[in-house]
């Protein structure tokens, strides 16, 4: 029987859940509930009636009323042991069930609330690692697919109509609401476990903020998606290439600089955390894929001047950009594939990040400085810049985090003609226009770091280089290839608009933001 909402029994009179008494009523049964899960043999059944209660009294439900609720539901299914089909039916009521109550939510927390159901569909993952499966995972893929497919139409709200600030004050700490999925014992990252330690320690440390939140489910249901990928497709440049188009296709559907913020910070790890689910080979092409995408692309909801964010919240997304890019260059001259460096370096000299961070050089140095002119352009002699003005006192990097890894790269990067990175720079596209052109009609920890962080970042520079060497001469054509390749958002096919449902039905979406009928797959089929 599929999960649904159930009429309340014995629960909080409705009359009394507003205003205060609403407040410390929730507070009060989460406090009861944290108490039962203490017990050796704890009993759930009275509190699904309550929070049932607390959920319906609001029209915008508290994350926690939502969360309590439709956990505490799934808890109550029996799952039938050995058989991943039952229990991946059982995860898709469950999302059914959430996507119904977090209707009337915001975007942010619409998809926030679905951190629950990424998680139970990993562990599935995880359980059919290894075994003749393949039945299973295309199961599986098809769930993830409609669960991207709910997130773009959540993006179609518009995050930016949101404030940056939704710092929702949870009545518990975050650590206690995820101990109801999983052992009280166990910390954060084992429920966010496709993304990186340093990314929970943002959501733990930062205080508790849902869109940042929404952003990791995002990447981890992105990233698991491409895993799915790589196990069930065709090896070869054509499901690479499908891959980066989906990618890019993606990121531009979902317009949402919190899970652009995430993803970057993904590459800033010495490997993707989803490496063990496909192997450090395709963790490898992976990294890659994901450098092309956030990298050779640009994405309009970046320069949007709507945006709902301050400037230092830009500038952090700018800056750790930039370190990507630097990080993905070295990495690719460190390997000697100097076409995929070079690539990389004229994309940044074409884009509006260069002229951002330019810009915002110009107008922090001395007068003096300024006429002397800029000394080189490249990421490299950028970030250099940067580090520089920082230790005269201004602060640039968002964190201490990004900054050592910046001083780093500086640092033991292999050092390179800058005279000859110039030409490459100066060297501007035909047209001038940038690699890749979307428009998405979008208007657009701790400075006392540890020598064991450095230690950690330094093998982040380590790669298979058997692996890489075996692809080389592949992703050396494919990347001739993306340098002349435009894709287009911005006109809209019904034929893949048709393809994407929640519950049985068309999706909803507005044309401008789900479907393309351009060379890239829409990132929902």
């Amino acid at each position: 029987m599929a999960l649904s909402m159930k009429a309340s029994t014995n629960s909080p009179k409705p009359n009394f859940l507003i205003g205060e008494n609403y407040h410390l009523s929730l507070k009060q049964s989460m406090e009861d509930l944290l108490a039962e899960t203490h017990k050796k043999t704890p009993n759930f059944s009275g509190f699904i009636d309550k929070f049932h209660s607390l959920m319906q009294a609001k029209v915008d439900p508290p994350l926690e009323s939502i969360w309590v609720y439709t956990a505490l539901s799934f808890r109550s299914r029996n799952f039938e042991k050995g058989d991943p089909l039952n229990r991946l039916s059982i995860i898709n009521d469950l999302f059914q069930l959430v996507s119904s109550c977090s209707s009337p939510c915001n975007s942010s927390k619409s998809i926030a609330l679905l951190a629950p159901i990424v998680f139970e569909v990993y562990k599935l993952v995880v359980e059919v690692l290894g075994k003749d499966s393949r039945k299973v995972n295309k199961r599986i893929k098809s769930l993830v697919e409609v669960i991207i497919g709910y997130i773009s139409m959540c993006c179609c709200k518009g995050f930016s109509e949101e404030s940056e600030n939704i710092d929702m004050d949870l009545v518990i700490p975050v650590e206690d609401l995820v101990s109801i999925w999983i052992d009280r014992n166990v910390n954060l990252q084992s429920f966010l476990p496709l993304v990186s330690s340093e990314i929970c320690g943002m959501i733990s440390e930062r205080g508790f903020n849902v869109n940042y939140l929404a952003g990791v489910v995002m990447v981890e249901a992105f990233l698991l998606k491409l895993c799915l990928d790589l196990r069930i497709g065709i090896e070869g440049i054509v499901l690479e290439k499908e891959l980066k188009s989906w990618a890019v296709a993606s990121i531009s559907s979902f317009h949402n600089f919190y899970f652009f913020e995430m993803l970057m910070r993904m590459l800033l790890q010495p490997a993707l955390p989803v490496t063990a689910l496909v192997g450090p080979e395709d963790g490898n092409l992976l990294k890659n894929i994901l450098y092309d995408a956030v990298i050779l692309v640009e994405y309009t909801f970046l320069k949007s001047k709507t945006v709902h964010l301050s400037n230092e919240h830009v500038k952090g997304i700018a800056m750790t950009r930039l370190v990507v890019t630097l990080e993905a260059i070295e990495l690719f001259r460190k390997n000697r594939d100097k076409k995929g460096a070079t690539c990389y370096t004229s994309a940044f000299a074409n884009s509006h990040l260069h002229s951002q961070i330019t810009k915002w050089i110009s107008t922090l140095i001395s007068s003096d400085e300024k006429a002397g002119g800029i000394s080189g352009s490249s990421p490299k002699a950028l970030t250099k810049r940067l580090l520089k003005l920082e230790k005269q006192g201004i602060k640039l990097f968002s964190d201490s985090i990004l900054k050592y890894h910046a001083k780093l790269l500086v640092g033991d990067s292999k050092e390179v003609d800058e005279q000859s990175v110039t030409k490459v720079e100066e060297k501007k596209l035909e047209d001038d226009e940038p690699l890749f052109s979307l428009d998405d009609r979008e208007d657009e920890k701790n400075e006392a770091m540890t020598a064991a962080y450095v230690a950690a970042a330094r093998s982040m520079r380590l790669i298979n280089d058997n692996s890489r060497e075996k692809r080389k001469g592949s992703e050396g054509e494919e990347k001739e290839k993306i340098k002349y390749f435009k894709y287009d958002l911005s006109s809209k096919s019904k034929a893949a608009k048709e393809k994407v449902s929640v519950s049985g039905s068309d999706s909803g979406a507005s044309d401008d933001d789900m479907s393309s009928d351009s060379e890239v797959d829409n990132p929902l089929v």
